[in-house]
């Protein structure tokens, strides 16, 4: 009788155990879509095969032009500016939940003392000689628990964390990248005007003489009052070109004042000097690779990690939690019995828990990883074709400000050539000085293009180092 009994309550246990884990919460049915990472390799910016990739590196690309006030300028700004400070901070965040990630996998042992005085009821389940009587009472103990991490719940957990770390490095690689590169292109933007401002200067001046040879020509009666008009006419437009030029230099030094952080103090003495500036050598086509050390896609490469693992941690929650649980202390009524043999106690044994209900908590929180998975992989993809654009255009911007340079210098050479012809006129005696003037103009028209020509080149360097996250592949300094 005992045996059948014993039998039937077998049974029932094991009927209740099946029910149970078929009536355990699900994730079934619940996958990422079917979105894929972009590969590189398969989009088109007029790419080199046989060019090695580089890895994502912080190099001090600014040196390679050369200028030594500008190297200080970026290592100021890198060191001091509050964007890159917030910068770092995330990271020590990010670093700080891997950590706490990493000790879920350790065991846990905590230390408790607790001690109480307190009046027992007299007609409760308290027996005497406790009921009806005020007594102390104290447990102090050592506690410990492992959770044994079977199904990878959190270990997943902290290879997303780990993700998230990477993510925000490479956010605060990309942070000093966009600095530097809007410092260095600030700073040459100031040598252009610079150099703008010297040419301006000399319009004005010749714009005087002329207009000096036209007085002197009216008074003689060579020349009419609309001469006059003509000549005076052009000393407001010159003098109204340096102004605007004065403005913007002004407000380049205050925006460079800013990227330093150091909005109070006195750049004026900031005077790059467009001619010593050199150029970085490169080919016109680069390996598309490359643009994976770009800190955008790095740290969007990063999430993709980060949000993968969070699914696999998701999908963990729903198997069991196997814990290993251990206390050992002393537990007493009267606190002068705390610690005495009598008042020993210990305990160890495991503990398993396993979701069987929790009206879709788990179902939703997975489907909203899976969602944040999808959004990762499409935001990659959106970053490496916004960077395959980058840098085609900064990679034709280059081929083709080339062509005008080269168009450029051959119609500076021929105004030059026509200058010289009319000062040697000039001096022999065959033609006034109104000629020479003249033919200075279209001088100073072709400087002005070859100041803008060459900024526009060193701007565009800049722009194609940013857009592939580093120097040039194979770069070189060549002096112009």
């Amino acid at each position: 009788m005992n045996r059948t009994l014993f039998s039937l309550g077998l049974s029932a246990v094991a009927l209740a155990a099946v029910t149970l884990l078929a009536g355990c919460a699900s994730s079934s049915g619940i996958a990422p879509s079917k979105a894929q990472a972009i590969d590189a390799k398969t989009l088109s910016a007029n790419t080199a095969a046989d060019t090695a990739p580089l890895a994502m590196d912080d190099s001090p690309w600014w040196q390679s032009f050369g200028d030594s006030q500008l190297n200080a300028l970026v290592e100021t700004a890198l060191a001091h500016n509050p964007n890159l400070r917030l910068a770092q901070a995330r990271v020590a965040k990010a670093q700080s939940f891997s950590d706490v990630a990493d000790a879920a996998l350790l065991p846990q042992v905590n230390a408790g003392l607790d001690a109480t005085r307190q009046k027992y009821t007299a007609v409760g389940a308290v027996p005497a000689p406790l009921a009806g009587n005020i007594y102390e009472s104290g447990t102090l103990q050592l506690t410990a628990g492992w959770e044994l991490d079977f199904f990878g719940k959190y270990d997943a957990a902290l290879k997303a964390a780990l993700g998230q770390v990477s993510a925000t490095q490479a956010e605060l690689a990309a942070a000093r990248m966009l600095l530097a590169s809007n410092l260095t292109r600030q700073y040459f933007a100031l040598a252009r005007i610079q150099a703008q401002l010297s040419v301006a200067e000399r319009a004005l001046a010749q714009r005087t003489q002329t207009l000096l040879l036209v007085q002197d020509r009216v008074n003689a009666g060579l020349d009419t009052q609309m001469e006059l008009r003509a000549a005076e006419s052009a000393l407001p437009d010159a003098r109204l070109q340096i102004e605007q030029l004065r403005e913007q230099q002004t407000l380049a030094r205050n925006a460079i004042a800013a990227l330093v952080s150091k909005p109070n103090s006195d750049l004026a003495r900031i005077e790059p000097a467009q001619p010593t500036i050199k150029t970085v050598a490169s080919d016109t086509t680069v390996n598309i690779d490359v643009i994976g050390r770009r800190p955008d896609v790095a740290a969007a490469r990063a999430r993709i990690e980060a949000a993968t693992n969070d699914v696999a941690h998701a999908r963990t929650q729903f198997y069991p939690n196997i814990n290993l649980n251990a206390f050992a202390g002393w537990s007493s009524i009267g606190l002068d019995k705390l610690t005495t043999v009598k008042s020993e106690q210990w305990g160890v044994g495991p503990a398993i828990r396993l979701p069987v209900f929790d009206a879709g908590r788990l179902r939703a929180n997975l489907r909203a990883k899976t969602a944040d998975l999808d959004a990762a992989v499409e935001s990659y993809n959106a970053q490496v074709i916004d960077a395959v654009r980058d840098v085609s255009d900064q990679l034709a911007s280059q081929r083709a400000i080339a062509l005008q340079q080269a168009e450029q210098a051959q119609a500076q050479r021929s105004a030059e050539a026509a200058y010289s012809i009319a000062l040697q006129r000039f001096e022999a005696g065959l033609g006034n000085y109104l000629q020479v003037l003249s033919a200075e103009t279209a001088v100073l028209g072709q400087r002005r293009a070859a100041v803008d020509l060459q900024a526009r080149v060193l701007d565009t360097q800049v722009q194609l180092i940013r857009a592939l996250g580093g120097p040039l592949p194979q770069a070189s300094s060549a002096a112009q």
